[in-house]
């Protein structure tokens, strides 16, 4: 669609009344480009970025105002900062203060001090230079989180290190944004007497929204919820957030230090989930757009002009930053693999740069041509984080576990054999130990192996997967054999593999749903139980309990729901996962429900 043509649309619709092109080109440009480079793992910011990009002024030209957007976005900034103080429980932050106050502080204060540097070489004025370089210090929540995800870190030590630094990196955003207030050039122009006049109408802000949210929101949410009346919620939530913005505005600070103020004092309050449940669709689509505009506001022609200068900021920044973080990284006892990895995921700039650097430019301190070349340097290094993952695993592949402390399989024997001592397996093993059985226990995760001597448990290193390391576990004497691995494919390849070997053996399985039960029932096992049955049927008898049904009706229900599961699965286990679907509901349901596949449980 040509930008004319759009424009005839666009009369053509308001003719008629609101003017819906705009809406639908900028709605349109997210559900295309989002899905398309979170598939390209290049994240869902970048493709906010490039669909903005596309559709603006500097692209094909279907929008030519691109300030107009970044100030009603600008709420999305925002709603995510109020989010953030919702997260920012003060038991949660205090019980992390060690890794978020000295790790993280360490690591931003070492890379501001670097960063800034680098605008001083090129001969920047020093509050250019620190904005700068203060922008870029500020590592992508976005990205960081979605390769942590990835790579099933988050609840790692290293993870939570990286989460910590992440924290401290979002509770900046707001002393910063107020330093940038600061460092404006009509700050020095100021008497002393206008100084101490405006500092002390933001400190007396702060006291009000302190002593309304401590006095005020709670009672007006439980008064509210009385009510019952979900979207009287929902606009209480936005006046929240919105009003508390407003009064640091008026108070002549930032509105994101409003949201976040208003966030931290809700954060204990019974209310936080509904708030954060009623605010978090608001703040994604708005903070999508604010995206959109940043993206609609890169200025090609100054890009081109100025592609060395992006390169060489890129370059040093990107470097200067991962020397920063090995460095902290190494001071605070990281070793040099995970010293390594946690410069390379943070090395990029982050979405806040955007942010700051329009706050910069709305105070003067950088003029709209710096900015583009800074949100350019930020985009650029967030495209090749995840090029720079690639090359870091390639280059550094998962090494061997260390086995120090650690035993290998050799000559056991005992009457069971345990395959896993994860969380199910260290279960299971309970009931044979307090019953004076003998057990010989293997497992592949060395860190378990060496917790579980802790707690005065014998592992050994071995993978049940391989016939030598059954042997050497005692496979061919046991009594018994439990498989409490958590990888399905390898639960699978042992069950094939010991009843071969080892056919008169019993064998007793964990299975992570019906599909790998069924699987594990055609690989031969003896008996198996998903890991959730019975866990999950004593807390639907529990409800029952707590919704008055007496004891004989409760006894009744579980046993009907007991032996229908165990007719369907027999039935399954024969004609596929969808058999015996009419036995999922029992008598409640109705001949007019369609049929749902539970694959799940």
């Amino acid at each position: 669609m040509s930008p004319e043509a759009v424009s005839h649309a666009a009369e053509a619709v308001s003719h008629g009344g609101f003017d819906l092109v705009p809406v639908v080109v900028l709605l349109g440009a997210a559900i295309i480009a989002v899905p398309l480079f979170k598939r390209l793992g290049l994240g869902s910011v970048l493709g906010y970025l490039a669909a903005g990009l596309v559709i603006g002024p500097f692209g094909i030209g279907l929008f030519t105002d691109p300030q107009s957007i970044l100030h009603v976005a600008e709420l999305g900034v925002v709603m995510f900062l109020f989010i953030i103080g919702l997260e920012m429980q003060p038991s949660r932050l205090w019980s992390m203060r060690g890794e978020i106050f000295g790790l993280g502080l360490a690591q931003v204060g070492l890379c501001i001090s670097l960063l800034t540097c680098v605008g001083l070489a090129l001969g920047y004025p020093v509050a250019q230079s620190f904005v700068a370089g203060t922008g870029f210090v500020l590592t992508s929540t976005a990205i960081v989180m979605q390769m942590l995800e990835e790579r099933r870190a988050m609840g790692l030590a290293k993870g939570r290190r990286i989460v910590a630094i992440l924290l401290l990196e979002d509770l900046a955003i707001v002393p910063l944004l107020a330093l940038v207030a600061f460092l404006a050039p009509g700050g020095e122009d100021a008497t002393l007497a206008d100084r101490l006049t405006g500092v002390a109408i933001g400190l007396a802000s702060i006291a009000g929204l302190v002593l309304a949210g401590r006095y005020l929101l709670d009672p007006l949410f439980r008064l509210l919820g009385k009510a019952r009346a979900r979207e009287v919620m929902t606009a209480a939530a936005l006046f929240v957030v919105l009003g508390a913005a407003l009064a640091m505005q008026l108070g002549g600070l930032s509105m994101a230090m409003g949201a976040f103020l208003a966030g931290v004092l809700l954060s204990e309050s019974s209310f936080r989930h509904q708030l954060e449940a009623d605010v978090e669709p608001f703040r994604g689509i708005l903070l999508g757009l604010f995206f959109l505009g940043v993206g609609m506001s890169l200025d090609l022609a100054v890009i081109a002009a100025n592609w060395r200068l992006i390169g060489l900021a890129v370059a040093a920044y990107m470097v200067l930053k991962t020397i920063g973080i090995y460095t902290v990284a190494r001071l605070f006892r990281a070793d040099h693999r995970e010293a390594i990895e946690r410069a390379v995921l943070m090395a990029q700039g982050g979405e806040f740069a955007f942010v700051l650097y329009a706050a910069a430019t709305s105070a003067g301190i950088i003029d709209g041509e710096a900015n583009a070349v800074l949100t350019a340097t930020i985009i650029v290094s967030m495209a090749l984080t995840p090029l720079m993952i690639i090359l870091h695993d390639r280059l550094m592949p998962k090494r061997a576990p260390s086995m120090e402390g650690v035993e290998t399989a050799q000559n056991l024997s005992a009457s069971a054999l345990l395959i896993g001592f994860g969380r199910f397996g260290q279960i299971a093993s309970q009931p044979l130990l307090a019953n004076g059985c003998s057990i010989s226990i293997i497992e592949t995760d060395t860190d378990a192996i060496r917790d579980a001597r802790d707690f005065g448990f014998k592992v050994h290193y071995g993978d049940g997967a391989r016939l030598d390391i059954l042997h050497a576990a005692g496979a061919h004497d046991a009594r018994l054999i439990v498989i409490a691995v958590h990888d399905r494919e390898a639960s699978l390849k042992i069950a094939e593999l010991l009843k071969a070997e080892f056919p008169l053996v019993p064998v007793l399985a964990r299975s992570l749903d019906r599909e790998h039960a069924i699987e594990l029932i055609h690989a031969g096992v003896d008996w198996q139980i998903r890991e959730t049955l019975e866990s999950a049927l004593m807390l639907g008898e529990k409800a029952l309990e707590m919704m008055n049904v007496d004891e004989e009706d409760r006894r009744r229900v579980m046993e009907d729901v007991r032996r229908r599961d165990s007719e369907r699965f027999a039935m399954e286990t024969v004609e596929g996962i969808y058999a015996g679907r009419d036995l999922i509901h029992g008598n409640a349901r109705r001949k007019d429900e369609p049929a749902r596949r539970d694959g799940s449980s």
